[in-house]
């Protein structure tokens, strides 16, 4: 009678479950000894030539040479074998996993017609032959071509693949071998398991709960470590403390198991709980134990409290090994806290201990991010000395390190050193290729990659399509982006993110926002980095509307407790005139940050808000939040706007006491601070004792300050600088042509400088349009559409009457020479076109 079934659904497919007990898995013959325990009698001389390998002295002679090592002439004496015993070709087997010769193996293989009884266990040890000698293929081959497998066979198979560390093929076969009705052992599961941990296959993983839960499995302790490790990974937190309450035996596995499961959803503080319980319970954390803890502090960017686990695991005697070290600093890189990996790196090299490839590619990484090519050379030695230059995750350090110190050649000849590349070390070089424009020889990897039969993942799609709309090729960008799904590969968000910021970064908001709303009907929808992405293009275009759309769908989204999307907002709100929203949002902060204290003020200051600022700023000190460079530049800015000279100059001092070195902005806030109170003898002053050379920021608020003075002979002299500093700058240029004999002109400072530089601008939306005009711009068609046309003749208008108001106009506001508008009066004669 077969056994009745039922059915479970999975998102894979029905798998069918024994509905009673399941089937002992060792009903199977216990497998008998391959190895006589005898001592074999010693083999034939030399010189004479090997007996016939068939009959009972045949057989023996082949055994006793497989016994004595000589494994060549065994299966050499097999060609004149009319058969051999299902015995002696077990032990030939087992003699090629022992000595790992696949060739020798392969050549037992062509032999197996000469097997005298062949039965399951004979192409079960083939399988496992194969598996073992690292030739899937041929096991893969010999495994789907048997007629009737059995639980070893099915063991053999997943075990070639785990060692191989080929995950997604052992879950397809847990798959296949449910579906021909086999359940996996005490022995095999966790090798199922530790696939779908990798993989992060949680429903997979439910399914094999289930079936230890009705096996009695999970009474097995290797079985609910690997269980726990599992839930661990796929940060399934709940799971992972209700399957430790009812594990009946709990080694040391076990609780590391369950404290790194704490440790990566940034349970630190539990994690440390249960590493005391664990010692509580006469278990010592053994070095693993303390390296979990440690790894999992610096992880979550808690550099001090990892320190400190790491000098309190010195004090109870055991010492930090490459792992601890490697676990400091792989974590300060995930907290972009580069210089503090290579100091790690320094300290774990003094401490004698010595790195191993992945210390090596995380302090590359931290090197090619601070783009510190020394240290990367440095360290390129030494992993060539170590032997760990062929380590991918070396190697593909490397290549980021020399693409982005713009060492392309270098790049190029460790990419084509290497022989087995991953998918990661072709995104590598194709990202290199992109960044300085070779568009072409980047296609020829992507194409290459294709002929290879390397399957090209999401990420080298979108390294390409970024590449290309970065570049302004943005036909082809786009063609990438459409052929995606045709090549199978499913679209992402930083699919999307990709063609926004390349739009944005072309000067292109329209697209932009265009692909931001085609978002919306899509699954991946956008996440912060796309709401970061798009924030400040709203700020420079001055559009109100823009940003409370962006805000809605914030608040939609549930993006609003991310913390770098507030102070966005709040920026752009500022920056788009919104001055209200901008206080509104910054009120109702749980948790305010610098950046948060620092974009309410410079929103103030950009609406001339300067006693708001200066009241907020004094709030910041009272709840103890310490102003950094961009504050002090903010605050030297308000001082400056009321005219307290002497509260400017004393904040200023006050940097270097609170350890803040003055930079070119501060210096540059500081002369604006004293051009508005005409104190440009004292903004001399300050720029011949600047201990820096000062550049054009400087020398550009100097002459803004002489200007306002109307002091020729300073502005002489900060325009003769600015030429001499950026005399390839067309605004420079312009400005050079306004000298006579050597005086600089102030008849019209208008055509010399604004506030804003020589070229001004301004933006108006229409429609979720946005429309530019500028201040010199003389190439409108007013006849291209009826709003231009009634631009033109709304400007003629005003043309004919603005000359009656000259009276009440400042000196930077005159008409230009030339009767050109400026680009507001453009921008608000369209205004009054669409209206």
């Amino acid at each position: 009678m077969e056994n009745p079934f039922f059915f479970c659904k999975t998102d894979k497919q029905l798998i069918p479950f024994p509905f009673f007990k399941l089937r002992n898995p060792h009903h199977l013959p216990a497998k008998r000894s391959l190895i006589n325990s005898q001592t074999p009698s010693a083999p034939p001389s030399e010189g004479e030539p090997p007996p016939l390998a068939s009959g009972k002295l045949g057989q023996r002679h082949l055994r006793r040479l497989c016994l004595a090592g000589k494994l060549q002439d065994a299966v050499s004496a097999l060609g004149s074998a009319s058969s051999i015993s299902t015995r002696t070709y077990l032990l030939l087997l087992q003699s090629c996993i022992d000595s790992d010769s696949v060739e020798l193996g392969r050549l037992l293989h062509s032999s197996l017609p000469l097997v005298e009884d062949p039965n399951p266990f004979v192409e079960t040890k083939l399988v496992s032959m194969y598996a073992k000698c690292g030739d899937l293929g041929n096991a893969r081959q010999v495994f789907d071509e048997m007629r009737e497998r059995n639980l070893f066979t099915w063991s053999a198979m997943i075990g070639g693949y785990s060692r191989e560390d080929r995950w997604e093929e052992v879950i397809e076969l847990f798959y296949q071998m449910m579906r021909e009705g086999l359940t996996p052992d005490a022995f095999l599961l966790p090798k199922i398991l530790q696939a779908c941990a990798n993989m992060e296959d949680a429903a997979t993983g439910r399914i094999l709960h289930s079936l230890t839960i009705r096996c009695g499995f999970l009474e097995e302790a290797y079985v609910g470590n690997s269980m726990l490790a599992l839930y661990a990974k796929c940060e399934e937190i709940a799971m992972v403390k209700s399957i430790f309450s009812v594990l009946n035996v709990k080694d040391s596995v076990t609780w590391n198991s369950v404290i790194s499961a704490h440790c990566q959803v940034g349970e630190n503080e539990k994690a440390l709980k249960l590493f005391e319980q664990m010692r509580l319970e006469g278990i010592e954390p053994s070095r693993v134990t303390w390296n979990i803890l440690i790894s999992g502090y610096s992880q979550c960017g808690k550099p001090k409290l990892a320190l400190e686990m790491m000098k309190k695991m010195e004090r109870s005697g055991i010492c930090p090994d490459v792992f601890t070290w490697t676990g400091m600093i792989s974590g300060s890189l995930q907290n972009n806290k580069m210089s503090e990996a290579l100091d790690l790196f320094r300290e774990m090299w003094a401490s004698g201990v010595e790195p191993n490839g992945m210390t090596v590619a995380s302090t590359i990484s931290a090197c090619a991010s601070l783009k510190h090519l020394k240290n990367g050379r440095e360290l390129h030695g030494y992993a060539v000395k170590i032997a760990g230059s062929c380590d991918l995750l070396v190697v593909n350090s490397l290549i980021d390190l020399y693409v982005k110190c713009s060492r392309l050649e270098d790049a190029e000849r460790i990419f084509n050193s290497v022989g087995s590349k991953d998918v990661f070390t072709w995104n590598s070089m194709i990202g290199g290729y992109m960044q300085f424009g070779y568009c072409g020889k980047a296609h020829e990897l992507f194409l290459r990659m294709q002929s290879l039969g390397v399957r090209r993942n999401v990420v080298t799609w979108n390294v390409m399509i970024s590449g290309y709309i970065q570049n302004r090729e943005e036909d082809q960008a786009m063609d990438l982006f459409h052929n995606m799904e045709v090549e199978g590969v499913t679209r992402n968000t930083a699919s999307w993110n990709a063609l926004i910021s390349g739009f944005l970064q072309n000067g292109d908001a329209n697209k932009a926002f265009r692909v931001f709303r085609r978002m919306h009907l899509i699954p991946e929808k956008p996440n912060s980095i796309t709401i970061l992405s798009l924030l400040p293009a709203c700020a420079n275009l001055v559009s109100a509307r823009k940003v409370k759309e962006i805000h809605g769908y914030v608040l939609r989204s549930s993006l609003h407790p991310i913390l770098q999307i507030s102070n966005s907002l709040i920026d752009s709100y500022s920056k788009s005139g919104n001055k209200a929203s901008a206080r509104a949002l910054f009120h109702i902060l749980w948790h305010k940050d610098l950046i948060s204290w620092n974009s309410m003020m410079a929103g103030f200051i950009l609406h001339g808000c300067s006693h708001a600022a200066r009241k907020l700023f004094n709030l910041m000190r009272l709840e103890g939040v310490k102003p950094n460079q961009s504050t002090y530049k903010t605050m030297i800015s308000a001082y400056g706007l009321d005219g307290l000279v002497s509260e400017g100059v004393e904040l200023f001092t006050a940097m270097n006491e609170h350890r803040c070195s003055p930079c070119m902005e501060h210096y540059a806030a500081m002369i604006e601070l004293y051009g508005r109170s005409g104190r440009l003898r004292e903004a001399q002053d300050m720029i011949t004792e600047m201990p820096i050379e000062p550049d054009s920021t400087v020398w550009n608020a100097l002459l803004t300050a002489a200007r306002y003075n109307s002091n020729a002979k300073l502005a002489s002299l900060a325009a003769q600088h600015l030429i001499r500093l950026e005399p390839k700058s067309s605004r420079i240029q312009k400005l050079a042509s306004r000298f006579d004999g050597g005086i600089f002109s102030l008849a019209n400072p208008r055509k010399v400088i604004d506030s804003h530089g020589f070229h001004s601008c301004c933006w108006v939306e229409d429609k979720q349009k946005v429309h530019t005009f500028y201040t010199d711009d003389k190439t409108i068609d007013f006849s291209a559409s009826p709003n231009l046309m009634d631009l033109h003749r709304i400007t003629n208008e005003l043309r004919k009457i603005s000359p009656k108001f000259k009276e009440t106009r400042h000196e930077a506001e005159e008409l230009e020479e030339n009767d050109e508008f400026h680009c507001e009066r453009k921008a608000i004669a369209f205004s009054l076109s669409i209206s």
